[in-house]
């Protein structure tokens, strides 16, 4: 493994006898050299280059702005890589309480990076060197990168370059977008000149030059008086981040226009390949000796097979950073990283995970490509499975195979959440049929680490719907399958299913079937949250604007602390203090029959 990280530190940049920096990247996050922090893959992919790069992790924001200063002015540009989680929901709950940890900072510290890093970084940058272009990047770019709705602020904010004084920003995995950046660079070509590299957005008083298929979307202004016209915008948004050939999107914002250019191509095998490979040291920085960083932890010994989640669950931002086509990295690509993480100091032989967005899409795409070119569905297996896609899970149980084969492995676990619906559909492949069987007997037999995760996220169909879930019945199917997998195994796993409160379209006495549900399968739940509106996802829309983007129809969403705790309250069913609040709330909305199903003893349930 490499053993030499970026320079952080004037000293460290000298020690390399550099007397220049092409590119400076400012991070919100500690600085960890692995494939899983998107600073540590933008720094080794401009490395790759053939540039210098630096890293400034974390840099204090609020004093003489000393570590914004002390590397200088780069000789092309900055970098603002925010934090591989949005800003906000690193720094507060769903009830918008401020968090007392941080993930991704040396021993959970809280404070150490800004709200809205985007904006604050690259202020600071624009006041201190005012002719350096600045490049925006990472989640919190490609969630707002157009109109969206701010949930901690509860109202619409414009694009991010409206905030942000950077020249442009990459949405999405930037390593496409960015080699083409500097490939044109090297040529000569003018920074502020660069208005057409796919994935890309940028913002400008000048007139536009218009492309025939370009879409314009209602003004920010428009979005601000309308709430129907955000719901509307989204919907173009949203299609044009899942199709292969999309089109350019333009947003006016006052006097301005933010155009966003479409994206790339799924990565090919060879490019996804070329980006793991890189020689990142797989460590934290040395710099924080002696600390932990809880998100390293937690990944550390884990690998990732893929990118993309073709799900398009509406309350997940996946599909706005890495869409919804997969790209999967080659075996001998994953078989590489696995033996530098059996050198690794400490690794005692288990791998906590072989994964992705989506534990089980590994090289699934479609059967004929020319279909999906013409599709622009958010999803590929919501209402139902598409026909035309590919989900043999034969190569997945390839790679399994030769990792548990290696030396120096004893067990490898999948801690990536599993898709059920595509282990349980009837393919009419009988390759395809077959394969999923065995995968889910291999995954629950050797692959389960005690406890195997999965989101069915509710019980009532109307609210699956409205989530792009499958129906519960399917995880009552998985559920038995596990247990009878576990029964002839001779092993005792858990399964953890995860699950939402307050989602829009559910209302209480949803979460009272979801309480009666689970009972009556013996959960008493634990991985439970609220649903925390993100931008740039469909739920969201719903949640602000109050209406379906894609049908228009009106959805009720709860909003207000109490309807909010109203529903929460059903996940604690078991526990006596929330019983009598629990059959007032039924009372009250008229569903005593739901009392008698919820708190019935077992007596009358043996009758």
């Amino acid at each position: 493994m490499n053993n030499t990280w970026l320079p952080t530190t004037k000293k460290e940049v000298e020690a390399r006898g550099w007397d220049y920096i092409d590119v400076i990247l400012f991070s919100g996050d500690a600085y960890v050299d692995h494939p899983s922090f998107g600073a540590a893959v933008i720094g080794r992919t401009l490395e790759a280059e053939g540039l210098r790069v630096a890293i400034v992790p974390q840099p204090d924001w609020r004093g003489d702005y000393r570590d914004f200063k002390k590397l200088g002015e780069p000789r092309l540009f900055f970098g603002i890589s925010p934090g591989a989680m949005d800003s906000m929901i690193n720094h507060y709950t769903a009830n918008k309480r401020l968090r007392s940890d941080d993930a991704y900072t040396p021993d959970r510290r809280a404070g150490m990076r800004p709200d809205y890093p985007s904006i604050v970084y690259a202020k600071i940058l624009r006041e201190l060197f005012p002719d350096t272009p600045i490049l925006l990047g990472g989640i919190e770019a490609s969630l707002r990168r157009l109109t969206h709705y701010d949930y901690w602020q509860d109202k619409l904010r414009p694009g991010i370059l409206a905030d942000s004084p950077a020249d442009l920003l990459i949405y999405g995995m930037g390593e496409l977008p960015l080699k083409e950046l500097i490939h044109r660079l090297k040529e000569g070509e003018p920074f502020n000149q660069m208005k057409d590299i796919r994935q890309t957005a940028f913002i400008t008083k000048e007139k536009i030059d218009a492309k025939e298929d370009d879409i314009h979307l209602y003004t920010h202004e428009e979005c601000l008086s309308d709430k129907l016209k955000q719901a509307k915008n989204f919907r173009h948004i949203e299609e044009e981040s899942n199709k292969y050939r999309a089109s350019r999107i333009l947003q006016k914002v006052g006097k301005h226009t933010i155009v966003v250019n479409p994206p790339f191509p799924p990565m090919t095998e060879e490019q996804i390949d070329a980006s793991f490979d890189l020689p990142y040291t797989r460590l934290p920085h040395p710099k924080y000796k002696g600390k932990t960083i809880s998100a390293f932890d937690m990944i550390k010994f884990s690998v990732n097979l893929h990118r993309g989640c073709f799900g398009g669950c509406a309350f997940c931002t996946i599909s706005a950073h890495q869409g919804k086509f997969i790209a999967s990295r080659s075996k001998e690509s994953v078989l590489k990283e696995v033996k530098q993480v059996i050198q690794m100091p400490d690794f005692k032989g288990y791998l906590s995970d072989l994964g992705g967005p989506s534990a089980n899409m590994y090289r699934m795409k479609g059967k004929d490509e020319r279909i999906c070119a013409k599709c622009k569905k958010p999803s590929c297996i919501s209402p139902v499975i598409c026909p035309n896609l590919n989900a043999d899970h034969t190569p997945l149980l390839d790679i399994y195979r030769e990792v548990d084969r290696l030396p120096g492995i004893k067990k490898s676990f999948i801690g990536s959440g599993v898709r059920y619906d595509l282990l349980l559909h009837e393919y009419k492949d009988e390759q395809t049929k077959k394969a999923a069987r065995t995968y889910t007997e291999e995954l629950i037999a050797h692959h389960v680490s005690g406890r195997l995760k999965v989101a069915p996220e509710h019980t009532s169909d109307e609210v699956l719907t409205q989530m792009r879930k499958p129906s519960f019945k399917q995880f009552g199917q998985f559920k038995r399958i596990f247990d009878d997998v576990n029964r002839r195994q001779g092993l005792n796993q858990q399964l953890i299913p995860y699950f939402i409160s307050s989602h829009p379209g559910c209302k209480e006495e949803d979460m009272a079937d979801l309480a009666i549900q689970t009972k009556q399968l013996n959960f008493q739940l634990e991985q439970i949250q609220d649903f925390t509106p993100t931008p740039m996802t469909l739920a969201t829309e719903i949640y602000y604007t109050g209406y379906h983007p894609y049908t228009l129809e009106k959805i009720y969403t709860a909003r207000t602390k109490e309807e909010k705790l109203a529903q929460r309250q059903f996940f604690f069913w078991y526990q006596p203090e929330y019983r009598q609040r629990i059959q007032q709330s039924l009372r009250r909305i008229g569903r005593k029959d739901l009392i008698d199903r919820l708190f019935e003893n077992s007596n009358r349930r043996k009758r």
